[in-house]
């Protein structure tokens, strides 16, 4: 990129969740083309997408077939909305997603994006209760530190309060439990059937305590995003799901992340064998080549919209779009043929037991996840656990780690929404001569991270 292009980003580009006084004097990271698993910048340099994007480019970039399908689509029938009108690739589209999903996960709510996705969920479940004649059921229940999206009913779901506090006011009636972070939860650190106990009891004390005449939803992600990609604990979605069978509360799978192959399986509920009420999701639907997410329902709580005069006031313009749909059955086509899940299946642990080489780091705490998403927690001690204060965290991991780990050629994510993380979700194509370069990157980079500690 020219230094006029890269100031016209910095003028008129407002790049998201982006602290935008860094680019005042320093060029703007530009990506130009990705191929497989890797991207390449304005100068022509090679990084590992370790994201994935942002956990969405799932069959891998570059991916001909699918640009194909978009033109072709855009040919045919580039847009119409699902307003009361359907289109082909539409109904095929959730024909197919209804397929994969679940139990009786059979109706299709598109949207365009994830948190579009989990707004429409929440909305839901409050007029289905109110359709159900209990109109005071309308509160939800998430996790502390979980990210849920953007829009106001998704954000007040989401349980970062840093994230919160400069949109406040937001929709009331959203509660917070712990998650499942058992490397912080030393009383239950040797048994983890014991902690997931714990913690999904800690979901039937919220209802009880707020009541559960009141409490409509429980949104949980399979595997916990924000803060570093915590697994469930054995046992935890089942005990889960008997809490909100027994107060007549909907269970919420947020799979925005963990479907379509992420976990390897095209549904993350699968991979922990529960069934819920709703299924959001979006990113890996498409792999990204074009935007799209759903929120899908059980044939139960759909029923009462299909009675009647009643109708579910809510929608959006490009929800379900034909180009979209069209590129969502092309990606899957991609997924049965070439095995992508089953080929994380296969080298889930590899890339587990590569990332775990990183523990003779002293800065390494914990690796944790799931599939091909994990998470590297960073301590300033193995032994107490502690972890970065402010100061240290501002320095080390955005003044640095965050820099030098692009630089090195490694594209992911350090943040620190909970304790100080290093997060990696590549491509689903991805394998040892991939998990290989990232750990040798970030052995380098957290190297010398530790000396500015």
């Amino acid at each position: 990129m020219s230094a006029d292009l890269s100031k016209t980003a910095y003028d008129h580009l407002w790049m998201h969740f982006t602290r935008m006084s860094s680019y005042e004097n320093a060029p703007v990271p530009t990506i130009v083309r990705g191929e497989g698993c890797y991207i390449y910048d304005d100068k022509g340099k090679r990084y590992i997408d370790g994201l994935a994007g942002l956990f969405v480019v799932n069959a891998g970039h570059g991916r001909v077939e699918l640009a194909e399908t978009a033109y072709k689509q855009a040919q045919d029938l580039a847009f119409f909305p699902v307003w009361s009108y359907a289109h082909p690739k539409a109904v095929e589209l959730a024909e197919r997603l209804a397929d994969y999903a679940p139990g009786d996960l059979n109706k299709v709510f598109f949207t365009t994006g994830g948190g579009e996705a989990v707004e429409t969920a929440w909305k839901l479940a409050k007029q289905y209760f109110k359709l159900q004649g209990k109109p005071t059921k309308y509160k939800v229940i998430s996790r502390a530190v979980a990210y849920h999206g953007t829009p106001q009913g998704a954000l007040s779901i989401t349980g970062l309060p840093g994230l919160k506090a400069p949109f406040e006011p937001l929709v009331p009636g959203a509660h917070k439990v712990p998650n499942t972070n058992i490397y912080r939860a030393p009383i239950f650190g040797d048994d983890p059937a014991a902690f997931g106990r714990w913690a999904a009891d800690q979901i039937e004390q919220e209802i009880l305590f707020e009541g559960p005449d009141t409490v409509a939803a429980v949104f949980l992600e399979p595997v916990q995003n924000a803060g570093g990609c915590f697994p469930p604990p054995p046992g935890y979605f089942q005990r889960v799901r008997e809490i909100c069978d027994k107060y007549d509360v909907l269970l919420v799978s947020d799979e925005v992340i963990c479907a379509f192959g992420r976990l390897g399986t095209i549904f993350a509920c699968d991979k922990f064998g529960y069934v819920p009420d709703m299924i959001t999701c979006a990113k890996g639907m498409t792999s990204g080549y074009s935007p799209i997410g759903a929120c899908i329902v059980s044939d139960r709580i759909a029923e009462p919209f299909y009675s009647g005069d009643n109708t579910f006031l809510h929608g959006y313009t490009f929800g379900g779009h034909p180009v979209s749909a069209a590129v969502g059955l092309a990606n899957l086509d991609i997924f049965e043929r070439e095995g992508l899940n089953q080929h994380v299946l296969d080298n889930e642990s590899a890339f587990l037991s590569t990332l775990q080489r990183l523990h003779d780091l002293p800065i390494v705490g914990d690796v944790r996840g799931n599939g091909y998403f994990y998470g590297i927690e960073l301590v300033k001690d193995k032994a107490t656990k502690e972890s970065f204060d402010a100061e240290e965290t501002e320095r080390v991991l955005y003044g640095f780690l965050s820099k030098a780990l692009f630089e090195n050629g490694l594209y992911c994510r350090a943040d620190d929404r909970g304790d100080p993380v290093v997060q990696l979700a590549p491509p689903l194509i991805a394998d040892q001569r991939q998990f290989d370069e990232i750990e040798q990157v970030l052995r380098g980079v957290l190297t010398e991270a530790w000396t500015k500690l």
